[in-house]
């Protein structure tokens, strides 16, 4: 633990930011069989000595975050890199006063998981200990306690269950919320729409396994906590997912407030609110569609002189939503349909679009369908009526975070056929909370999709740069000669974009906002007081 820098708070305490770690394993790679280190904290530091802690080290003016804090402690007190880590959880901070030590702190609680080696990690064989600890032992982590004889650090166990929320919710409701957190982290093939179906159904399930015996305030904070992990299980989603969530929590607590009704019925009417809610999901798709036919009926063939028999349409990736919209306006509007689809690698998932399109036609469409690779966008974009883009984010601003390829797309649009419009076609939950769409998380996934994609291919040298890719340094983090980037998402800035075609209607930039803005108001009701 490094020394930082101390302010002096009310009566003379010296406040303190810090970031505490816990480190999981799970064994055959099951999270319900979790194991947590706790470290013991050696008789040369300053404060609780010998006792079990987290890998902990104050913030520095110099951190770029306490997420940076933790992954420099880590790797000062254990010699682990981030290539032996995987972060997990995100917990939420709090603050706390020790009088006996005349401090108060600010915990920054994460949750990394250890990579073995044959993930590219070191294991629990990296783990080599500083000056700082005497020792390490790996808990159960509902075997963590507070009592005196187990020797952990003040508020040990809080730290642990704002990374750990399953602590506090007993064995079934845990185990719903760790494969679920689990499942969207690893769900890399469904859009935000079905994230946040998935989220709801979580909360949903969670709800239904809790001990229910007394619903109270502890219950209430419980849930909630729950909520807050399933939001930020998946950052570069987390718009979708937590407008879904937060809507979830807006019925679940009317219920919560009623009075006079038994334990077994208010969770009995919470689950069927929550099952109405994941109904009427069921239509937004449909609303999007119908709003999406009246624009073009608007915008492009009512503006014409002589009737359009054809309508260009440049799009990529593979959208449910998209799909659906196109072929009904093929149909309802009597005309042809020259769709060209960008394959988007590394998944291709425009020629799996392309593949949906094929077999939902049916005699009332008149469709062509045209395959470009992704570097040929500016081809794809000659003559083009509309550009038609998914959106997996959107910012207050009305700037669109979608899969990688679409900037581009915008780009080439603009300089080869300007006259075209550009159309986002989503669910109005995907707008997220107030930020520059910069401060908004990126997500970047695993390299081996792209080089499993080259050797699939038989691409000359491409073993060359998967070996130059994974040299591993002294230090045990494996920066390589060469680094394969496989970024999902990228924006396109709000100046490129013609409409906004929502599930509510035809929005603008500032319905948006408003939108973005109540979401803020519903995230500090629930979450801020946690």
């Amino acid at each position: 633990m490094s020394s930082g820098d101390m302010a002096s708070g009310k009566g003379g305490l010296k406040k303190r930011s810090v970031a505490g770690s816990f480190l999981f394993k799970f064994p055959n790679g099951d999270e319900k069989q979790a194991q947590v280190a706790l470290f013991r904290r050696s008789g040369k530091v300053r404060t609780y000595q010998h006792k079990l802690a987290p890998v902990s080290g104050s913030v520095e003016k110099d951190d770029a975050s306490p997420l940076a804090t933790a992954l420099r402690e880590i790797r000062e007190e254990t010699t682990l890199t981030l290539s032996s880590l995987e972060l997990l959880r995100v917990g939420k901070p709090y603050t706390f006063v020790d009088e006996s030590i005349g401090r108060e702190w600010t915990i920054n609680p994460f949750a990394f998981r250890l990579k073995d080696k044959t993930e590219g990690g070191k294991g629990e064989e990296g783990i080599t200990i500083d000056w700082e600890h005497e020792g390490y032992e790996w808990f159960n982590p509902h075997d963590v306690n507070e009592f005196e004889d187990f020797g952990g650090v003040p508020k040990l166990v809080n730290s642990l269950r704002r990374v750990w929320p399953e602590y506090d919710l007993g064995p079934r409701a845990g185990k719903i919320l760790t494969s679920g957190l689990q499942q969207l982290r690893n769900d890399h093939e469904s859009g935000a729409r079905q994230l946040a179906q998935t989220a709801v159904t979580i909360l949903k399930d969670l709800i239904a396994e809790m001990d229910s015996a007394v619903i109270d305030a502890n219950w209430w904070a419980n849930v909630r906590m729950a909520a807050w992990h399933i939001c930020k299980a998946r950052e570069s989603m987390g718009a979708a997912i937590t407008s879904a969530v937060v809507k979830t929590l807006d019925r679940v607590e009317a219920l919560f407030n009623q009075q006079h009704q038994s334990p077994s019925e208010k969770v009995r009417q919470m689950v069927k609110a929550i099952d109405d809610q994941l109904e009427e999901r069921k239509y937004t798709t449909d609303r999007i569609r119908d709003t999406f036919v009246d624009y073009i009926q608007q915008n492009m063939l009512q503006t014409t002189e002589h009737k359009r028999k054809a309508i260009s349409v440049l799009t990529l990736s593979s959208s449910s939503t998209i799909s659906t919209c196109l072929l009904r306006a093929a149909a309802n509007l009597g005309v042809s349909l020259d769709l060209r689809i960008l394959e988007s690698r590394p998944l291709y998932e425009g020629v799996t679009l392309a593949s949906k399109l094929l077999e939902a036609e049916n005699e009332q469409v008149d469709m062509t369908v045209t395959l470009y690779t992704d570097a040929s966008v500016a081809l794809a974009t000659r003559g083009v009526d509309i550009v038609v883009l998914g959106a997996d984010r959107i910012s207050s601003g009305g700037d669109v975070s979608n899969k990688i390829g679409s900037f581009p797309a915008v780009l080439s649009q603009r300089h080869v056929a300007p006259e075209a419009r550009v159309v986002i076609l989503s669910e109005t939950e995907k707008i997220a909370s107030p930020g520059l769409m910069e401060e908004h998380p990126a997500e970047e996934n695993d390299p081996t999709e792209l080089t499993q994609a080259w050797r699939g291919a038989r691409v000359k040298g491409a073993d060359s740069i998967e070996s130059a890719s994974t040299v591993t340094d002294g230090d045990g983090s494996m920066q390589g000669r060469v680094r394969v980037k496989n970024t999902y998402f990228e924006w396109v800035p709000a100046q490129f974009i013609q409409a906004y075609v929502t599930d509510e209607g035809l929005w603008s930039v500032q319905d948006i906002t408003k939108r973005s803005n109540w979401i803020s108001d519903e995230m500090d009701r629930f979450f801020k007081g946690l």
